[in-house]
């Protein structure tokens, strides 16, 4: 039988995460082509080396969207998944599973998730069931399709868990492991959680579950804006699968950012977890260059306040952060990402800033020159109404400013 490494990896205590910028990034009105789903695939596992399958579950689409998604969520299974763990998603419906099998067969570490009902009201518009009645259904759905292929792992997802009976959600999640499912990820669909009732939440599943070997997992949305504290306080009561995705981006508000976790796990895991996440770090030089072709493919907004991978990380634009940048920053972009610290003239420039941009460009300036310079940049910025100044405009007033008087007479 086929190791299940995502199952292997989170009960030895180690961190998984369920990647969904492919999958659930579409509801946030964005297509990843199948080619970028393979690179993207292929890359994200390389951020782990060898160890990509063990801790990155991605989440390559939902088949039953149409032929041309069933296609792309089949290459990036065929293509990528030596590198990391491919899920195909679907409803939890015979047909359904069937197709999402089809779609992730012979691939190298194949999985298949199925989205069941967890609330009365979510059940009743899903399945026109109440819960208790959907989940044990779901069960024995789950037990007939472990015997479909042995080498394809089954996951599930509770929708809307976040307002679901917490017995009902423990008993559920004993009998669909019962069945054969190697995680049940707990979702809080409409992201109303604040973060310590989230951690409440999984606390008390997880102490209801204790020795069943249920493998619990978080898929959390962000619509208060807390997606990210709300799977730092799944982390925190014990759950080693999270759900996130590049940029955040997912339904409505989107979910925790896989860089920002990937960052925070990486470089704090011991004040969030108290042991490490992984069995060797992850290269975290790779997020800045993921992140920013994920925004370009995609369109998702990308700018200078995105945490730990924006445009303003390593940016400098005025004085005292010049003199002494480790004074302004949580950390070393450079050494820890692999971002070169630059400097950027605003409106805010003081003349040791201009001065650098200055020598950078070629031009040695005297004190007079600074200052006249200095006063050019404050100008320019409020002229054009941009606070950063054009660096070719800058240029050819430096070339203006510093040439021999008689060529300026010329």
């Amino acid at each position: 039988m086929t190791v299940d490494l995502v199952r292997e990896s989170a009960l030895a205590g180690q961190v998984v995460l369920w990647e969904e910028s492919a999958r659930d990034g579409a509801q946030a009105k964005t297509l990843m082509s199948a080619d970028f789903r393979v690179w993207l695939a292929r890359e994200h596992g390389r951020v782990f080396g060898a160890r990509g399958p063990r801790h990155v579950v991605f989440a390559a689409g939902f088949p039953a969207v149409c032929a041309e998604e069933y296609r792309a969520v089949r290459r990036v299974a065929l293509e990528a998944g030596e590198s990391v763990s491919v899920a195909a998603v679907c409803r939890g419906l015979p047909d359904d599973l069937r197709q999402a099998y089809a779609a992730v067969r012979d691939g190298a570490h194949s999985r298949v998730l199925a989205v069941l009902p967890a609330s009365d009201p979510m059940a009743r518009v899903m399945v026109h069931q109440d819960a208790r009645t959907a989940l044990r259904a779901a069960a024995d759905l789950v037990r007939e399709a472990r015997g479909w292929d042995e080498a394809v792992a089954l996951d599930v997802c509770l929708a809307d868990a976040s307002r679901a009976d917490r017995g009902l959600l423990a008993h559920a999640a004993v009998e669909l492991t019962a069945a054969g499912a190697s995680t049940v990820l707990l979702a809080d669909t409409v992201g109303v959680l604040l973060p310590e009732p989230a951690g409440a939440l999984f606390a008390e599943v997880g102490q209801r579950v204790a020795g069943e070997g249920v493998v619990l997992g978080a898929h959390l949305h962000n619509d208060l804006g807390l997606g990210l504290a709300n799977t730092l306080a799944a982390l925190d009561a014990g759950v080693r699968v999270a759900a996130g995705s590049w940029l955040g981006l997912a339904e409505r508000a989107g979910m925790a950012a896989t860089e920002q976790l990937l960052f925070l796990l990486t470089r704090h895991w011991p004040e969030l977890l108290g042991a490490p996440p992984w069995s060797s770090d992850p290269q975290l030089t790779r997020l800045p260059l993921l992140a920013r072709l994920v925004a370009e493919h995609t369109g998702a907004p990308f700018g200078v306040t995105t945490p730990i991978v924006g445009t303003g990380v390593g940016s400098i634009s005025t004085g005292t952060p010049f003199v002494a940048p480790e004074l302004f920053q949580p950390f070393d972009p450079g050494a820890v990402l692999g971002i070169e610290p630059s400097v950027v003239l605003t409106q805010l420039a003081n003349t040791r800033v201009v001065a650098a941009v200055a020598g950078r460009l070629g031009h040695r300036l005297t004190d007079a020159q600074t200052r006249a310079a200095t006063a050019w940049v404050k100008s320019r910025a409020f002229r054009t109404g941009r606070a950063v100044v054009d660096e070719a405009a800058f240029a050819g007033y430096l070339e203006g400013l510093t040439a021999p008087i008689e060529e300026r007479v010329r």
